[in-house]
């Protein structure tokens, strides 16, 4: 497993999913988990030990609300972690800043509000530094997005 996915509750699993479809498409081992920073942080820490036991390279960790969860896992790692805010209030300003504004020495990388998809595009490009086999792919697949905006867009727009 190079990638663990954590999420604090059942109902951020439809957000989270975009992160797991993106790691699939580059064919990215990963494994995901519901844990609660608040709820269960003891059960929360020793499995962020067996991750890190099984040689896990990036987390990704959504959180709504208080959104601590990335946080919390960035504070027992040093696991590069990548922050998802999820909407759940304020439009989900809430979570974002609460998770990009870590404290000095504690980062946690942020993406957009309900964005799991980039947060799964941050972990491809931190493994594509170390693997070659998913920088050649990384490197394609971005070739081929620019070829089809391209072709998609080649027409220009009637306005």
């Amino acid at each position: 497993m190079k990638v663990a996915i954590f999420f604090g509750s059942k109902s951020d699993l439809e957000i989270m999913r975009g992160s797991a479809m993106i790691l699939k498409e580059f064919g990215v081992e990963y494994e995901s988990f519901i844990l609660s920073a608040h709820r269960v942080p003891e059960k929360l820490i020793q499995t962020l030990k067996s991750v890190q036991n099984k040689g896990c390279e990036v987390i990704i960790a959504g959180a709504g609300l208080a959104a601590h969860l990335p946080g919390v896992i960035a504070s027992h790692t040093i696991i590069p972690v990548v922050g998802v805010p999820i909407k759940v209030d304020l439009n989900g300003l809430d979570a974002l800043l609460s998770i990009a504004q870590m404290p000095k020495s504690i980062p946690v990388a942020t993406v957009g509000i309900n964005n799991s998809y980039n947060a799964g595009m941050l972990a491809i490009q931190i493994l594509a530094l170390k693997y070659p086999k998913i920088n050649a792919k990384l490197i394609k697949w971005r070739h081929n997005m620019k070829e089809k905006f391209l072709i998609d867009n080649s027409k220009g727009a009637k306005l």
